[in-house]
């Protein structure tokens, strides 16, 4: 048997609204009277995300810590940028809800710590993956492919998750194999099944995410994209059992037909928002942020799917919050046009609920795109970044890369100034990012052996 071939795009999207508007309708009579079902029916943001959010997940929890960081102004200068003759203090028991109110005099920021949901798996992944992972399982998927960068974040969180879920992963990393593995390449290498391939060959992702499933699945497997799969979820779930059963029980799952998923590079897929709408519920409850008072919401950006998640899920549930993302891997208007296209596929996966919502008439604009503080090229690292991760670990615990948060944690100290703060609570999303710690000092070694406060004193 050949390996199944994909329909093109409008016969998919065609293909899938029909079934998603039968099934919906058909299980969901409940919903309103009128023959004409949920189409009539004006769902409040609240309601809309409720059923969006009714579903399996990966993590048990969408909790995360609330840490609070006060800024004092020293006579010391730690070199430049927005940090220099700054100094921090971090307080892990601040007081939120109604009693998080920030006096005049206070300068701080708040710190959501993603960072600590899994050891190994970045927050914004863990987040991501929260929606899709439990699909791996209901549709009997065995292999999953996808892509990144040597020290690619996703590759590892992919590796690591497929790994405790008894899934294979294959993780195409651009590139050439480094001559010391650290950091997420090592973490990727021991979870997962690493390709080095070349660069000429990685700028065409699609062909080669493609090419390398196909020879995965093999003759007798299928190949699917993840939204794919997240659109049949919408309309069927299937159990893992019924792939077992039909199993010879000594032979195990290498002998169970291959199904193989795709996911795009940095799972910058539209089933992404799902984990990312699922924290902001949780962080708007009247005990946290709440939902009445003003927040400028700051994170960095890879593929730009978190920012676009808050921005969607704050305009459904009504908030006044205001997101910040920080373009680190792409143009200002490159992540411009991914909102677009997120916002795009979202609508087209839940057309049949948004019809009477006020997400429909969204197409774009809703997170402020800015450049970091000192716009540099991707991956590089200036002079005295390093020494400020190292500062802000020492003052307050909390460790920071100089690629990715330290840019999100240089932009909440500048809107934590009065002048930019506009009676609003500046709260920043920890991403993680921590692991790339590990490949910068491969990179970097001088900066590295500069953070030495002095050699212990011999004998002599």
């Amino acid at each position: 048997m050949k390996v199944q071939r994909l329909p093109n795009s409008k016969t998919k999207m065609a293909f899938a609204a029909i079934i998603m508007k039968k099934a919906f309708h058909s299980a969901s009579g409940q919903l309103s009277n009128s023959p004409q079902g949920i189409c009539n029916v004006r769902m409040s943001g609240e309601e809309l995300l409720s059923r969006l959010l009714d579903r399996k997940w990966a993590l048990t929890s969408p909790d995360s810590k609330i840490h609070q960081i006060k800024l004092f102004t020293t006579t010391e200068k730690h070199g430049g940028g927005p940090l220099g003759g700054i100094s921090f203090l971090n307080n892990t028991c601040p007081f939120l809800g109604d009693d998080m109110i920030m006096r005049d005099e206070d300068r701080c920021f708040y710190v959501v710590r993603d960072d600590l949901l899994h050891p190994l798996v970045n927050g914004n992944k863990a987040r991501k993956m929260d929606a899709l992972l439990p699909l791996l399982e209901d549709h009997i998927v065995t292999d999953l492919v996808t892509c990144g960068g040597c020290q690619s974040a996703h590759a590892t969180a992919v590796a690591v998750s497929c790994a405790e879920r008894g899934l294979k992963s294959h993780l195409l990393l651009r590139g050439e194999q480094p001559q010391i593995l650290t950091g997420y390449n090592l973490i990727s290498t021991i979870y997962g099944k690493v390709t080095y391939v070349p660069r000429t060959h990685y700028a065409h992702r699609i062909e080669m995410l493609k090419s390398y499933a196909n020879l995965v699945a093999g003759n007798n497997g299928d190949v699917v994209w993840c939204n794919e799969i997240f659109e049949a979820s919408l309309t069927a779930q299937k159990s893992r059992a019924s792939c077992l059963g039909q199993m010879d029980a000594h032979k195990g799952i290498d002998n169970c037909r291959k199904k193989v998923l795709i996911v795009n590079e940095g799972a910058g897929d539209a089933v992404a928002l799902l984990g990312v709408f699922r924290l902001l519920q949780y962080l708007s409850q009247d005990h946290l942020l709440g939902r009445k008072r003003a927040i400028k919401f700051v994170v960095d950006a890879g593929t730009g799917t978190t920012a676009v998640g808050l921005g969607l899920g704050a305009i459904c549930l009504g908030l006044p919050w205001e997101v910040t993302a920080i373009a680190l891997v792409d143009t200002i208007d490159g992540y411009k046009q991914q909102e677009k296209n997120l916002i795009s596929e979202f609508k087209r996966l839940f057309g049949f609920l948004l019809k009477k919502s006020s997400l429909n008439e969204v197409d774009g604009e809703i997170v402020h795109w800015v450049e970091r503080c000192r716009p540099r090229k991707f991956g590089n690292v200036f002079e005295g970044e390093i020494e400020a991760c190292h500062r802000i670990a020492q003052l307050t615990g909390i460790l920071v890369d100089p690629v990715y948060t330290l840019a999100a944690w240089e932009m909440a100290t500048l809107l934590s100034d009065e002048k930019l703060k506009q009676d609003a609570d500046v709260v920043m999303l920890h991403t993680g990012g921590t692991l790339g710690m590990f490949g910068l000092a491969q990179r970097y070694k001088s900066s590295f052996h500069s953070l030495k406060d002095g050699a212990f004193p011999s004998n002599r």
